[in-house]
């Protein structure tokens, strides 16, 4: 198990492969399809985006309220390939990690080679596990958009599994070949 820490770095990343099993602490920043829609307009219009992204870590989630004496409710992976038309613009942007659940396009996976960038996964339907790892959640923008805006949540220990490496290794494409 390796343990990271955000922001990410080229040489935090760069020792990561398919498959390696991870434990990420520091800030990470939620959003999804309406929130990457909206800093990609911006992007597009020569604007910053509201969250920082240089070395920054994006995970797909839409959190739920938080119950009472929790600082968040259940805050499972979203499916990432709802977010591949938007990714390559963030990834230039420089983004350096995502996380979510499932497999990229090609064109994803190649963007993440090219900027040397991470994508993790997060187990599907352990939602109040990884609710658990939070230790502080606030949104930072777009709060009309209910559990689609964007919330920085710093993490300790979150556990994730390396998709697809800064060299393009694939756990999907491991997988099939039974590696």
């Amino acid at each position: 198990m390796k343990k990271i820490y955000t922001p990410l770095s080229q040489s935090s990343i760069k020792s990561l492969k398919a498959g390696d099993e991870v434990l990420l602490s520091g800030v990470i920043y939620t959003a999804r399809d309406l929130a990457h829609q909206q800093m990609l307009n911006k992007i597009v219009k020569g604007k910053r985006p509201p969250i920082p992204l240089k070395g920054q870590v994006i995970y797909y989630c839409g959190p739920t309220t938080a119950p009472k004496k929790r600082v968040i409710g259940s805050c499972g992976p979203t499916t990432s390939s709802r977010m591949d038309a938007f990714t390559p613009a963030l990834l230039r942007a420089g983004l350096l990690g995502m996380i979510g659940k499932g497999s990229r396009d090609s064109s994803v996976k190649e963007a993440i080679r090219r900027h040397r960038a991470v994508y993790f996964l997060a187990i599907g339907g352990a939602g109040a596990l990884l609710a658990s790892k939070v230790k502080e959640c606030r949104v930072v923008a777009y709060k009309e958009f209910g559990p689609e805006a964007i919330y920085e949540l710093k993490v300790d220990d979150f556990p994730l599994i390396v998709g697809i490496d800064s060299r393009g290794g694939d756990i999907f494409r491991l997988c099939q070949k039974g590696g």
